[in-house]
Order: structure tokens, then C-alpha cells, then sequence
């Protein structure tokens, strides 16, 4: 063989093993949406979705790739009538088919509920759903955090038992592991899948991710205030604390703190002091936590109760002057005694008396 032949053959070998190394891993689809995972250098194919019903295409939705992973497509509502449906996906490069795959579901059926999905919601802070069941069984759940039109992180929970009856539903809560971006757009997904009776559902919805924060706790006193902010969000919170010191509708002092930089759970307490301590009386306090873009997340009204501070000095003094001192009480109280001491000793000089002029 010549060596223009070795180097085609060569080239026709790269070109059947680059076209192999795109791959519809995984496909899943319902009425409204679907699933897609593309393993292999699948950058700049493109990826068609169809939606099909007695072999007529009834819409088409088409995506630029960038990569592998897993890609969401939402079907647009439809009529749809009861039967099955494909959902057919093709991997395409320069307008020709690389790979193909199809998944079928029924649609319109009445079908055995193994499990059901009560409440669902996504958010800021992760995914929550409520599971309830009318026989034990075990599933699996899929969280994904989806940005624009790709999952941009999937985890599965496996052997997730359902014991509850459909009166007390299993109660799931998955925080997200990633630090979301400010007033974005995301949205969570959840594919819950229970294998011994191939039943799969799935769930999400978009919310705008934003920072958020509590206070959990105050304190305040004559001398100064602080309060505990726990983060409530996975969008960093960099926000900052006002102190409103006032009295009788007055404000004395107004104190900005900012807060350290908090995550959901995270927790960090902010003091401050007043530049002197209060005189005695009665003031307000309000805390107030703000956001990065100066809304208010939180606020807490107290009380203060300035009482005058009693000095050690003054102690001593008071100690010295007055007419009972502690060193006076204590003479007064040996003086007692000794004059107990003394009445029984008479008393008993007594009685021997009587007794011996009886016995003469």
C-alpha cells in the first residue's frame, strides 16, 4: 500500500472515530419537556428535538451545542390528544445526522400512581419537594440547575425511600451546591424516577436568583447594640446594617456596618458601640438589613432601658458613711450571745439553789 493510501486510511479511521465519539447517552421526554445528554466533543453540532404523533412532526425545536452535557427543551403548549408520542433527537454536523434517538410515552392514559409529587419549588436556595406515596417504594431523583437551555450541574439521589401514605408526604430538601449570579434567570428541575415499575415524572420551574439574608438575633444596651445575619440564598450577600438609635421621635445616631459576605447557613454577628453611654431613659432602636442594591431584606425594632451605673467607688463610699456598717452588725451580734450565755448561766445557778435547800 502506498503511503497516500496509508495517510487516507488513516484520515477515514480519525474521521469514523471522531463521528463515534458523539453520543445520545440519555434521552427522556413528556408533553412538556425534555431531556437530552450528549456525551463526546459535541461542540458546534447541532442538536434537533422533535415531537411526533402518528408520524407527523408537530414541532421542532433546534439548539447550537457547545460541548457535552445535558440539554432542557420545553415543547410549547399544545392540544395534545390521548396516545403515544416520540420525541425523537438527532445529533447533526453541517446538516447531516450523526446519531439518532428516540424515546415513546403515552400521553392521556390513567395509570397506577406509585408516587406523587404534592408540592415543588425552586429557588434561590436550592429545590423542594414534597413526596407522598400509597405503598412503600423507592425512587430515584435527579436535581438539576439549569441555565438558559443546559444544565449547567445534575446529582442524583439514589434509593430514596417513600414510606409516608399520601397524608404525611416525605418532605426533600436540596440545597445547590453552586454560587448563582445575581438577577438571573435560572431554573430547577427534578426527574424522579421509581425503576421497579418504570415510572419517571419530572418538575421545574424558573425563578430569578437573588441575595437574601436574616436577622436572627439582637442585643442592646447602654453602651452599644449587635445583631446576627444568617445568609438565605446561594447568590452571595453583601450587604451592610443600619443602626437607628433615636428617642421620644428623635434619631440620636444612625450607625452602617457592612456585613461579611454570607451564603445560605452562614452566620456572623455585627457590633457596634454608641459614642458614649446613654443617660438614663428610655430609647428605640431599630436594625435594618439591606441588600446590595440598598432594599430592605429584614428590620427589628427594641427597646433600651438606660439605667444609671453604680459605681464601685460609690459602693465604698456609701460602705464608709453608713450608721450600720458591716463591722458594727457583727459586734452587735457577739453582744447577743453573750448575753444569752450569761441568762442561762443564772438560770441555772438558780434551780441548783432549790434543789439544795430541799435536800436539807
Amino acid at each position: 500500500m502506498s503511503i497516500p493510501a496509508i495517510g487516507l486510511l488513516i484520515a477515514l479511521v480519525a474521521l469514523v472515530g471522531a463521528a463515534q465519539s458523539q453520543e445520545i447517552a440519555d434521552l427522556y421526554s413528556n408533553i412538556d419537556s425534555a431531556d437530552i445528554t450528549i456525551n463526546g466533543d459535541a461542540a458546534s453540532h447541532v442538536l434537533r428535538m422533535e415531537l411526533i404523533s402518528d408520524g407527523k412532526v408537530l414541532q421542532t425545536k433546534n439548539m447550537m451545542l457547545d460541548g457535552p452535557g445535558t440539554w432542557i427543551v420545553r415543547w410549547s403548549p399544545l392540544e395534545a390528544k390521548k396516545g403515544n408520542y416520540n420525541a425523537c433527537a438527532t445529533l447533526l454536523v453541517d446538516g447531516k445526522a450523526v446519531c439518532k434517538k428516540c424515546y415513546s410515552f403515552f400521553y392521556g392514559g390513567v395509570e397506577p400512581i406509585r408516587f406523587d409529587v404534592r408540592d415543588f419549588r425552586a429557588d434561590s436556595r436550592g429545590m423542594h419537594l414534597s413526596i407522598s406515596s400509597s405503598d412503600p417504594t423507592i425512587v430515584d431523583i435527579y436535581y438539576m440547575l439549569v441555565s438558559g437551555n443546559k444544565s449547567v450541574y445534575i446529582t442524583r439521589e439514589q434509593g430514596v425511600p417513600i414510606t409516608g401514605g399520601f397524608s404525611t408526604p416525605v418532605q426533600k430538601d436540596y440545597v445547590w451546591r453552586q454560587i448563582l449570579e445575581n438577577n438571573k434567570y435560572y431554573t430547577g428541575r427534578a426527574k424522579i424516577v421509581e425503576l421497579n415499575h418504570n415510572q419517571v415524572r419530572t418538575f421545574m420551574n424558573s425563578f430569578l436568583a437573588s441575595d437574601d439574608a436574616l436577622i436572627t438575633e439582637t442585643y442592646q444596651d447602654e453602651t452599644g447594640a449587635s445583631a446576627t445575619v444568617v445568609g438565605n440564598s446561594r447568590v452571595p450577600f453583601e450587604g451592610k446594617l443600619v443602626f437607628i438609635l433615636s428617642q421620644n421621635g428623635t434619631v440620636l445616631s444612625t450607625t452602617e456596618e457592612r456585613t461579611p459576605v454570607l451564603l445560605t447557613g452562614d452566620d456572623e454577628t455585627v457590633e457596634i458601640s454608641w459614642n458614649k453611654t446613654l443617660e438614663p431613659g428610655i430609647y428605640q432602636l431599630r436594625t435594618i438589613l439591606l441588600g446590595q442594591g440598598g432594599d430592605i431584606k429584614d428590620m427589628e425594632e427594641n427597646i433600651i432601658e438606660a439605667k444609671s451605673i453604680v459605681r464601685a467607688s460609690n459602693i465604698t463610699d456609701a460602705q464608709k458613711t453608713s450608721p450600720h456598717p458591716a463591722g458594727a452588725a457583727a459586734v452587735a451580734m457577739i453582744a447577743i450571745a453573750l448575753i444569752r450565755r450569761r441568762r442561762l448561766r443564772d438560770d441555772a445557778i438558780s434551780g441548783d439553789g432549790i434543789n439544795a435547800k430541799n435536800r436539807y
